[in-house]
């Protein structure tokens, strides 16, 4: 797995209806912990977040893992409330009127979040499993 950071002057362009929620992770002090090693690795945020139950959002393109029919996958990693929250579109397209539905992959989304959570640690070096 490869991320690839989306900056705040791309995000717009990069934004997909179909990413969900894969899970959030409500260990006390994680969240400030990722923020502070993805500033570090990625600088500002993706989105300029101006609300107090969300104050950043580091949205990246994953490569080298199979999406499709997707043509792409998008990996979000935002704060909720105080909670780290994964996002993906994993399992997920848009049809012909950009509403989202259920791939095949869907049922794999289980072991994508497991994925995700390892490749985090080992590139961040912050415990998530």
């Amino acid at each position: 797995m490869q991320l690839e950071f989306i900056t705040v002057e791309e995000f717009y362009f990069a934004l997909t209806l179909a990413v969900r929620t894969l899970e959030e992770l409500t260990t006390p002090g994680l969240s400030e912990q990722v923020r502070k090693r993805l500033e570090e690795k990625c600088g500002q945020p993706s989105t300029v977040v101006a609300a107090s139950q969300n104050t950043y959002n580091y949205v990246f393109r994953v490569k080298e893992v199979d999406n499709s029919p997707a043509p792409q996958l998008i990996l979000s990693i935002a704060d909720w409330q105080g909670h780290l929250r994964l996002s993906s579109d994993y399992g997920w397209t848009l049809d012909s009127d950009r509403k989202p539905i259920r791939t095949e992959k869907f049922a794999q989304r289980g072991a994508f979040s497991q994925q995700v959570r390892s490749h985090l640690q080992d590139w961040l070096q912050i415990p998530l499993l």
